[in-house]
């Protein structure tokens, strides 16, 4: 399970311009999940953004998700534990 923070950013960093397989900083993954948020127009635009993603080539999306969710939770631990009563499932690696 993940908290909803968690995966907002990890929507985020999804639909970043950061390529998959990267090991980027914190700071690069802070900054990454900036602009995405900007360019899509927010957390929504994101979520929007993957959707489309997992429909045009899932293929693609499933192994970024995972990268993104890996990326996130390094760079976030104590928010990655968080529970709060507010999850979403995520896809077992």
């Amino acid at each position: 399970m993940t908290d909803l923070l968690t995966a907002a950013r990890a929507e985020a960093l999804f639909s970043s311009d950061l390529a998959t397989g990267s090991e980027p900083t914190r700071t690069e993954i802070t900054e990454a999940i900036r602009r995405a948020i900007r360019s899509n127009g927010g957390s929504l635009g994101c979520a929007g953004a993957l959707a489309c993603a997992y429909g045009e080539r899932p293929e693609t999306a499933v192994p970024r998700m995972r990268w993104a969710l890996r990326q996130v939770r390094a760079a976030h631990p104590r928010t990655a534990g968080w529970r709060a009563g507010y999850t979403v499932r995520t896809p077992h690696p």
